[in-house]
């Protein structure tokens, strides 16, 4: 029992640390002199590195607010894990942390499909997906699945 429940937090823990890292870092969209994130785009030109705010758009805003939602949809699923872990009576099930959990990785999900059809608006052909889109994309199925562990895991002893 103790290494399902070690193994269900690294999970968890995983998914949050993807969820975080692809919100933060500079490389939803990467090209040979630019980077661009949800937050700047930055560019090197004249040999220095010039860093502006984003596109401002409403589907951009969008895609920030569902990405904060889905880290702090997590981190609260896994406050919740652990208040239930030692309020839960023996053979409850762990409904509300699954249900956050599910939630975190429906809005990452959302986020990275509204980011996906509207970024080829303004992304050329020279740019390409950076690892931080693909970590959006990583973290929505160990969201998931944990979310799901979490509906199925019965507390025991």
């Amino acid at each position: 029992m103790v290494l399902l429940l070690f193994g269900i937090i690294i999970l968890h823990l995983a998914a949050l640390a993807l969820l975080l890292v692809s919100t933060i870092v500079n490389a939803w969209v990467v090209g040979d002199t630019i980077t661009s994130d949800l937050w700047t785009n930055c560019s090197m030109a004249n040999g220095g590195y010039h860093c502006l705010p984003s596109f401002s758009g409403e589907w951009m805003q969008a895609v920030q607010g569902l990405m904060i939602l889905s880290a702090a949809f997590c981190g609260i699923s896994l406050f919740l894990f652990f208040c239930q872990l030692f309020t839960l009576r023996k053979g409850g099930r762990f409904f509300l942390t699954g249900i956050f959990q599910i939630i975190a990785s429906l809005l990452v999900m959302s986020a990275a499909i509204i980011y996906t059809l509207m970024s080829s608006e303004w992304v050329s052909n020279d740019q390409g997906f950076g690892f931080a889109y693909f970590l959006a994309w990583v973290a929505f199925p160990l969201a998931l699945f944990s979310g799901l562990l979490y509906l199925i895991l019965r507390k025991k002893d």
